[in-house]
C-alpha cells in the first residue's frame, strides 16, 4: 500500500467533515493534516507569504503518493479554506517548480460531505481538472451525509468502498 495523507479543509476542526475523515483514516490508516489548524494565505504573485503551506505542501509531495482532499459543502462548492490551499499549488508551479513536479503521478481522490445526500454534479470539477493539469491520478470521489452528527450504515458503506477503491 502506497501512503496517503488527507487534507481536511474545514472551518470547524471537530465538525462532520471531521467526522468523516476520522472514519476514512481509521480504514486507510492515511495521516491527516487540518488546514483549520494552520495559517494559510491567498496566493501573492510576489511569494512573500509567511505561512504554514510550504511546510504542509513540502511535507506532502516528499511523503505521499495518495492525497485526499475533504471538504464540506459550502454554497454547492469546496470550502473558502481549501480553494485557498489549492490555489497556493500555484507557489510551486511558478517558483521551485521541481516542488511543483513532484505532483507529477501522485493519486488525488476527494470525499465531500453535507447535511444533505446530494451535491451539485459539478461540485468534483476543480478536482477532477487540477488532477489532470497537474498529472496527477484521479481516483474519483464521492458525498459523505452527515446526519445529527453521525454516519448512517449506508454512508459507511460508502466510505468503505472508496477508502478500498484509493488504497489499492
Amino acid at each position: 500500500m502506497k501512503k496517503g495523507i488527507i487534507i481536511q479543509g474545514s472551518s470547524r476542526s471537530d465538525g462532520d467533515t471531521n467526522l468523516v475523515v476520522s472514519y476514512l483514516k481509521n480504514i486507510t490508516g492515511f495521516d491527516v493534516v487540518d488546514l483549520n489548524q494552520r495559517e494559510i494565505n491567498y496566493f501573492d504573485y510576489e511569494f512573500k507569504n509567511e505561512d504554514d503551506f510550504e511546510i504542509i505542501f513540502k511535507n506532502m509531495v516528499q511523503h505521499y503518493h495518495k492525497i485526499v482532499f475533504a471538504t464540506p459543502v459550502y454554497w454547492y462548492t469546496m470550502s473558502g479554506i481549501m480553494k485557498v490551499f489549492l490555489d497556493r499549488f500555484s507557489d510551486y508551479l511558478y517558483k521551485e517548480k521541481n516542488f511543483g513536479r513532484m505532483l507529477r503521478g501522485k493519486e488525488m481522490a476527494m470525499i465531500s460531505c453535507s447535511n444533505d445526500g446530494d451535491r451539485v454534479e459539478e461540485f468534483h470539477l476543480p478536482f477532477l481538472r487540477s488532477a489532470e493539469y497537474l498529472g496527477m491520478d484521479y481516483l474519483g470521489d464521492i458525498h459523505s451525509k452527515v446526519t445529527n452528527q453521525k454516519l448512517s450504515m449506508e454512508t459507511k458503506e460508502k466510505i468503505n468502498a472508496f477508502a478500498l477503491r484509493i488504497i489499492n
